[in-house]
Formats: C-alpha cells, structure tokens, sequence
C-alpha cells in the first residue's frame, strides 16, 4: 500500500479538470480524481508488476536453463527445444497473441509477459552455466572432491544467478514501458485503477486543455525508466570490478 491523499477511484466531480495547487499537487481529471492520488496508487502496479514479471522470469530461467546446462543429454534438449519454440515470435507478438487468448486484464498481461520472457533468460542461464563448469574455482573444487551438489549450491548456482541478476536489472526500465504501453493500449489495467500508462491514455482527449493531465504520468514513467537504468549500469559496473 501507498500513501495517498485522496481516494484514487473515487469521482469527485465537483473538483473536476482543476489545475495543479497545494491541495492538488498535479492537479485533477475529468471525474474530480486527484492525480497525485492516482500516480502513487499506480506506481505499484508500474513499477511494482515490472519488479514482479521480471522476478519471474528470473528466477524460471535461472532454474531451467542452469538445471538444462548442468544436466545435458535428454532434458538439455528437451528444455531447449520449448526454449527455442518459445523465441520463434518476438516477445510483444507473443504476450499480444496470449492477451488475444486471454482477454484484457491486470493479471492477463502480466502472465502474457511471463511467458514471452521467460524462455530468453533460460537461454542466457544455460550458456553461463556451461561457461562457470569451467571456472578455475570449479574445477579446483572438483579436484578436492567436493560433492557435485555443494558446487552447484555453492559455486555455479550463485554465478549464473549474479550475472542473470544484472541483466534482469537492467531490462527493468524497458519492463516498465511496455506495461505502461499494453495499459495505454486498454490491454493491461482496466478503469477505474489507475496505472501510468492507463493515465496517459485518459489524458489524451483532454490535453489541449489541460496538459497536466498528461505531463505528471509521463514524467514518472520517464524518470523511473532513467532510474531503472542508471540502477543496472551501476551494478554492471560493480559486477565487472569485482571480476577483475
């Protein structure tokens, strides 16, 4: 939950279209809704469902595609195979294709997302899981003989779950676009929840006359995207320090 000052979904049409003020810092919409309300209400469904979708696929792939790598044969390919036909269409083609099976929803989107991503971090946790098999500490450890499950736990697992880390931080930004894109679009959450972009969406009828409506969702979906950014080339950069 989040702090906000007034109800977000509730219509208050006597304070309809008003301009921001210190009662309304971003002002209100067509309905008397107080957008600061909204855009902190909504922040969780951004920022929070982007955190959510790519913990998923995280930690799908992390378990998939190092269990695939550490294993070979049969289940390598198996595994391999689904990967595979899950990346024959382009992430967005697939997660439109199952909202079009599911129908429009919050919770629709985020497992259309799920599925479309899942498949590409699998890839990624297997080709560093074979890579980390040949580290100079692993095959150190397997020389001592210690158990094939403790340098899994200890060794590779913790490796691949670094560098997947990383990248999944780094895709935050672009997670939090394209929910805010399906939502625009009225594929994602549904009035009256408020979402940034389901906000912007609204904000289009009536950005001639009032602007404010538009600019307050479309700088906190831009300053989280830069955030979101800035926060995965940061610990890329750690990441490679310490590896030197």
């Amino acid at each position: 939950m989040v702090w906000t000052p007034y109800a977000p979904d509730v219509p208050n049409y006597i304070n309809a279209m008003k301009s921001p003020s210190f009662a309304h810092p971003f002002g209100t919409d067509a309905t008397g809704r107080d957008l600061f309300s909204r855009a902190m209400d909504g922040a969780h469904r951004s920022i929070g469902a982007a955190t959510l979708v790519l913990g998923s696929v995280f930690a799908i792939g992390l378990v998939l595609g190092t269990f695939a790598g550490l294993a070979g044969g049969v289940i390598d390919t198996l595994i391999m195979r689904t990967v595979d036909i899950t990346l024959t269409l382009p992430g967005l083609v697939l997660a439109f294709a199952i909202l079009g099976i599911l129908g429009p929803s919050f919770i629709n989107l985020l497992i259309a997302l799920i599925i479309a991503d899942w498949a590409w971090y699998a890839r990624l946790a297997r080709s560093m899981a074979l890579d980390a098999r040949h580290k100079p500490h692993v095959i150190a450890a397997q020389m001592a003989g210690i158990p094939h499950w403790r340098i899994i736990a200890g060794h590779i697992l913790p490796s691949v779950a670094v560098q997947l880390g990383i990248i999944a931080t780094l895709a935050l930004g672009g997670m939090i676009g394209a929910i805010s894109g399906f939502s625009f679009l009225g594929l994602g959450v549904q009035p009256p929840q408020a979402e940034w972009g389901a906000m912007l969406s609204e904000s289009r009828l009536f950005f001639s006359i009032a602007p404010w409506l538009l600019i307050a969702p479309a700088t906190l979906i831009f300053l989280s995207v830069l955030a979101a950014n800035l926060l995965g080339n940061a610990l890329r950069d750690v990441a490679s320090i310490k590896e030197r």
